[in-house]
């Protein structure tokens, strides 16, 4: 770590803490060169998948598509933004504990499934019929009956 007053890579830490919202230590350091002191900050990297598109094409997890399409499904149901957080945060913990480099979008939609199994069921049936890209009737009803088998 390099002093930004002097740029002297000599320092020592006075002081670590960790921070208030538990995400990082903040560290107190003091130039070795000059005396001055200044405060860094560790964080742990997070190491999200590229997500593989049914096309072939790659692009970053991005949790806000996740988080908006959960949000969409759950329109005008009795479901809490914060319970719709704690969804979002499970399924990225999940797909990040798998520790893979690339991940399919199927995983994460049947990630997606799963929360939405047990937060509300007409959520999950209104995901499932874009996620499943139903053809007709019957193959809709197939996913209840499956729907309703699971749940039993």
């Amino acid at each position: 770590m390099n002093c930004p007053f002097c740029s002297n890579g000599e320092n020592k830490v006075i002081d670590s803490r960790i921070s208030k919202d538990g995400s990082a230590i903040r560290r107190r350091r003091e130039c070795l060169n000059c005396k001055k002191r200044f405060t860094t900050y560790e964080y742990v990297e997070d190491v999200l998948p590229i997500v593989v598109k049914k096309d072939g094409r790659r692009e970053t997890f991005d949790r806000i598509k996740i988080f908006s399409g959960i949000k969409k499904a759950c329109e005008k149901r009795p479901i809490s933004m914060e319970a719709i957080d704690d969804a979002v945060d499970r399924i990225e913990q999940e797909c990040q504990e798998l520790q893979l480099k690339e991940i399919p979008t199927h995983v994460i939609g049947e990630k997606i499934m799963e929360e939405l199994h047990s937060l509300d069921a007409v959520a999950y049936v209104r995901f499932a019929s874009v996620y499943r890209e139903f053809r007709d009737v019957n193959e809709f009803m197939d996913e209840l009956k499956g729907f309703l088998e699971k749940d039993s």
